[in-house]
Formats: structure tokens, C-alpha cells, sequence
């Protein structure tokens, strides 16, 4: 069996090792910083291996943050449709929560030396679970005249650009505090119909 392939339980250990030395040298130092070799180092793995799993650092540190975009996504999917304006939806706090425990990390990953595949993978996400939920039924009132995929990529650049923004500022402002002012934007353009 290939050591390549997927289901191959030393590759798969070997790709868990890759990624978790990535995200601690990403916790460490700006992305710019870090090569292969010390991906390599940092895993104890041979520098010939790393390439053999990724073609560079973008893939690795995006593949690593995998998970965490799911459950970025997920928490958009469960996000209802109505929530009083002052009270944003738990799945849109635990969203934001999520992003702030990692905030290190998702500084790093959005940032302008960031990487913009990681950017690219969690805008398309957040997109394709927006979209799935809105094929199920559960879209917001005076949208059906909108593409259904347009309206999810508009929601989810929408919420990629205030965590960029948002994760960014200094001081930083408490993850509750932004989920409500993304609630309220998010609901201003039925406020400003109603």
C-alpha cells in the first residue's frame, strides 16, 4: 500500500504530526517566518516526507485549520433565521467564541501575509453550508428573487470580512460584543424593509 494514500494509517499519523507542528509554530511565529524545514524539525519528520504530503506551507496550514473551518461552518448552518436584534443566535456566538480562542491563529491565517488559501477555503465553506441550509427551505423572508448560491457567498464574504476585521482590531473587542454587532448588521437589511 502506498504510503500516500489516504486510509493508510501511517499517512494519516504522519499528516496529524505535520499539522499539529504547523499550528504550533503558527502559534508562535507570523507565517512568513516558518519554512518546511522547521515544520519538518518541529514533527520529527524527514523534510522529504513533508513535500510528499504538501506542496508547501499554504496547503499544510490550511489543512490544519481544516476543522476548525467545519466547525466555523457549522455553527453558520445552525444560525435560525429570527433572533430578537439584541440577542444574537447561540450558534453565531459560539462562531465567534470559536474564532477568539484561536484568535492567535486566525490573526495569523487572515492577516496580509496570511495565507489566502486558508481565506479562499473558509469563505467557501461558510458558503456551501449557508447554501445547504438555504436549499432545505430555511432562507430569509424577500430573498427568493436572489440566486440561492449568491445569497450564501454574500453572507459568508460578508462574515469573513468583519472576523478579518474583527480579529485584527486592537484592543480586541470581546467575541459576544462582535457576534451582536454582526447580528445587528446582519439584520439591518430587514429592519431597514420592515
Amino acid at each position: 500500500m502506498s504510503p500516500l494514500n489516504p486510509d493508510d494509517p501511517r499517512a494519516r499519523r504522519t499528516r496529524e504530526r505535520l499539522r499539529a507542528a504547523a499550528l504550533d509554530l503558527a502559534g508562535e511565529h507570523e507565517l512568513s517566518s516558518i519554512t518546511m524545514s522547521r515544520v519538518a524539525r518541529r514533527a520529527a519528520i524527514n523534510r522529504a516526507t513533508v513535500y510528499a504530503h504538501y506542496p508547501d506551507l499554504d496547503a499544510l496550514v490550511t489543512d490544519a485549520m481544516d476543522d476548525a473551518i467545519g466547525r466555523l461552518s457549522r455553527a453558520v448552518a445552525l444560525c435560525p433565521l429570527q433572533a430578537p436584534r439584541d440577542a444574537p443566535p447561540q450558534p453565531l456566538l459560539d462562531l465567534f467564541a470559536e474564532v477568539e480562542d484561536g484568535a492567535v491563529l486566525y490573526r495569523r491565517m487572515l492577516s496580509e501575509s496570511g495565507s489566502a488559501r486558508f481565506a479562499h477555503r473558509m469563505q467557501r465553506r461558510l458558503a456551501a453550508g449557508l447554501a445547504e441550509r438555504f436549499a432545505h427551505g430555511h432562507r430569509p423572508p424577500a430573498t427568493e428573487d436572489v440566486p440561492l448560491d449568491l445569497h450564501a457567498g454574500y453572507l459568508a464574504g460578508a462574515l469573513c470580512g468583519v472576523i478579518t476585521t474583527w480579529i485584527a482590531a486592537e484592543p480586541p473587542v470581546p467575541a459576544a460584543d462582535a457576534a451582536l454587532a454582526t447580528w445587528r448588521l446582519l439584520l439591518g437589511r430587514e429592519m431597514s424593509d420592515g
